[in-house]
């Protein structure tokens, strides 16, 4: 009986080692997905390109043929050392969209959960995440409307604040957000991205200030490199981890992008679009709780294109106007966190 006993405990010891083991790292990622609309005509959305009588003819088939190509790429990290627990996704339609990814048949055994939020955006494009619900549970949301000064008609994504408690030891404040695109020039542009950049200070200096040390996520399209005044001055970002301030910023893409290393290609060149912006509280974390290891762009061979005029470029999904039936223009960016 005594043998029975010590073996029952033996294997739970086990058990629970494993198990604490397993939650030692966690995956946090970014994935612009390159427009991911479905082909049912939505009057409130400016969905008519995508429409099997559009201009990108975007039926059943190529719909389909999305859903598949970037599950393929989420299966494949999701499958990282530490398991994808959040994924910040931007340039979908609606919420339908995120459930038919989820239910594709690579992501069905992951179980993601989706936090959607339908913005105002003109073109119709939202920002959403998935998530684990079995390693994060999600305490609160709330959206944040970007507004420029001396525009009211100014209408963008929102950025999208989600709370809560990763693997019942951290909580985390996540925004996922896609800034104003620089469409008609740089300069016409910059207005948009300057007032979404104050917003995310905003959004952090509120947290920061309402809970030090509080471990802040702030990740998206920013259709800007960690160089620009965009960032570096309006969010106040820093480009080194060492001696941080409590309420400091710290985008570790300024480094990869320094390198050389992008998310995104245009005119033969790349561009860190894509960022992950964390606050000191994961750089310094206490003993025992999730702490900032380092900051990645996810790429593939299979995710570039073979040939032709965008020869390796990501493999997107229309090029010029013309369907390539790819993944995304963009690459995805993830972190890993340890304790």
């Amino acid at each position: 009986m005594k043998r029975v006993v010590f073996a029952i405990v033996a294997i739970l010891t086990v058990s629970f080692v494993v198990a604490q083991q397993s939650h030692n790292k966690a995956v946090i990622g970014f994935y612009n997905v390159e427009n991911l609309f479905d082909t049912i005509d939505d009057p409130n959305k400016n969905d008519e390109q995508f429409l099997p009588n559009g201009d990108y003819r975007w039926d059943s088939e190529r719909y389909n043929t999305k859903l598949e190509n970037l599950s393929k790429v989420i299966e494949l990290m999701a499958s990282l050392d530490g398991g994808l627990v959040v994924l910040g996704v931007s340039e979908i339609e609606n919420e339908q969209v995120m459930l038919d990814l989820a239910a594709t048949p690579r992501l069905q055994p992951y179980h993601f959960s989706v936090c959607h939020h339908e913005s105002p955006d003109r073109r119709g494009v939202d920002v959403a995440f998935f998530y684990d619900a079995s390693r994060f549970k999600i305490l609160s949301t709330r959206a944040f409307p970007t507004i420029v000064p001396g525009n009211p008609d100014f209408i963008t994504r929102d950025q999208w604040l989600m709370t809560g408690v990763l693997d019942g030891v951290d909580t985390l404040d996540i925004v996922v957000n896609h800034w104003p695109s620089k469409s008609g020039g740089e300069k016409r542009s910059l207005p948009g991205r300057m007032a979404a950049g104050a917003l995310g200070r905003s959004i952090a200096d509120s947290v920061l200030n309402s809970r030090p040390n509080a471990k802040f996520i702030y990740m998206g399209d920013l259709n800007d490199n960690p160089t620009s005044k965009c960032i570096l001055a309006e969010m106040d970002t820093k480009t080194k981890p060492d001696n941080l301030a409590p309420t400091d910023l710290y985008n570790p893409m300024w480094k990869i992008f320094r390198d050389g290393i992008g998310s995104y290609a245009y005119r033969d060149s790349w561009e860190m679009l894509d960022n992950i912006i964390i606050s000191a509280g994961l750089v310094n974390a206490a003993p025992d709780t999730y702490r900032f290891r380092s900051a990645n762009i996810f790429r593939k061979d299979f995710m570039f294109t073979k040939t032709g005029s965008y020869m390796d470029y990501p493999y997107r999904s229309f090029a010029g106007g013309n369907y390539q039936g790819g993944y995304s223009d963009h690459l995805p960016v993830y972190i890993v966190l340890t304790r």
